[in-house]
């Protein structure tokens, strides 16, 4: 007998939040190069992405030759202070994802404030690991800026 999903089996809500010892512009760039050419897998392997950083604009990886994955469109950028991005990400399934990035200046550097909302299916292998990924994302996100933050 098939049982019938839940909401909760349906939903997934990832929420991070990080301090960065850098200027919200610079944190900003470090989150464009880690989301696009600079992006790698949890555990440091190149994951080369393209962020086409305007309204409309894709996320994708690009294989060559017209072959890659699409992982979403870019639904709202305000420059310097949010990033938000809807599509179905790194999963092949029938679902459609919500992250959005919210940087505030604060003294001292920049808070990220970080969301990933999906719905769907998204499978256990998927909601297990998802949060292991956007924290090391975010982790280089803060390594970057930090590591730029003189340079300016």
């Amino acid at each position: 007998m098939l049982t019938a999903p839940t909401l909760e089996s349906l939903t997934l809500n990832v929420t991070q939040e990080i301090h960065v010892r850098a200027a919200v512009d610079a944190t900003f760039d470090a989150l464009l190069e880690q989301m696009g050419p600079g992006n790698e897998t949890p555990d440091g392997k190149p994951l080369p992405m393209t962020i086409e950083a305007r309204p409309g604009g894709r996320w994708f990886r690009d294989l060559g030759n017209d072959d890659g994955h699409f992982w979403g469109h870019v639904q709202a950028i305000k420059r310097p202070t949010l990033l938000e991005i809807t599509g179905p990400l790194f999963m092949s399934n029938p679902v459609v994802s919500n992250v959005q990035y919210r940087l505030k200046e604060t003294d001292g550097g920049t808070v990220i404030a970080f969301r990933h909302t999906a719905f769907g299916f998204v499978p256990d292998e998927y909601r297990e690991g998802v949060g292991r990924g956007w924290t090391a994302l975010l982790d280089r996100i803060r390594n970057r800026a930090e590591a730029n933050r003189n340079k300016r």
